[in-house]
């Protein structure tokens, strides 16, 4: 019988943040690292997914996601750096949210948050400043089909740190393509959230293992800071 070299997959009982941690306290792990221009790319910090005083479809994981969001978009404005806002809406036949949109149609589903309603809006603890960019988007990831990837490139970004939820869902699709058109792409921990921390430490450690840096967000604020 030959020898295996490569690995069935493993099945340990371990829970997802327990997997997590251990990746998290790998010294060796190679980073990706930070470049010489960042930006923040706050993804979906709208009332349907963080108000969940209002809406079954929030969702909270750190009760300071916003704060330190906008402590570390503060810090890169004031550097020149670009911040952008994304939220999702969609047509009021629901159209433009194609598949995505057939599997549930109730008030909660996806493609029944409109333009302009309560469920569209931005969180009110944003601190959002006029220069900033505020993108719709209708698909998971932050570059489908906006101008996110042109305005990167006018900015000579190099690096792009991404905020927001879920981080299963919209943060993992807009890192991967972050990673994959060349970006060294970091998601700060504290700043992201998912509904179940399953999904929320299965994701954060498939992406430091693949596709990002996954990073406290003092490392964020240290690296501006720093930064004249």
């Amino acid at each position: 019988m030959s020898e295996i070299i490569g690995t069935r997959m493993v099945s340990d009982g371990k829970t997802a943040r327990q997997l997590f941690e251990e990746v998290m306290a790998n010294p060796a792990r190679t980073k990706f690292g930070f470049g010489e221009k960042l930006a923040i790319v706050n993804v979906d910090f709208q009332n349907a997914y963080t108000r969940i005083d209002r809406y079954k479809t929030a969702y909270e994981t750190d009760p300071r996601q916003i704060e330190h969001t906008n402590t570390i978009s503060a810090l890169a404005r004031a550097r020149g750096m670009p911040v952008i806002w994304t939220h999702v809406a969609y047509a009021e036949d629901a159209s433009d949210a194609g598949v995505w949109g057939t599997r549930t149609n109730t008030p909660d589903s996806l493609q029944n948050i409109k333009y302009d309603s309560d469920r569209h809006a931005f969180d009110e603890r944003c601190e959002i400043d006029p220069a900033d960019m505020i993108y719709t988007k209708r698909m998971p990831s932050a570059f489908f089909e906006t101008p996110l990837q042109s305005l990167l490139v006018w900015h000579k970004v190099d690096t792009v740190v991404i905020t927001g939820g879920s981080t299963s869902g919209c943060i993992r699709a807009t890192a991967v393509d972050s990673l994959s058109r060349g970006y060294r792409t970091i998601v700060p921990i504290e700043t992201c959230a998912d509904k179940h921390e399953s999904y929320h430490f299965a994701n954060l450690t498939d992406l430091q293992l693949k596709y990002a840096d996954v990073e406290p967000v003092q490392t964020v604020i240290d690296w501006l800071e720093a930064r004249p």
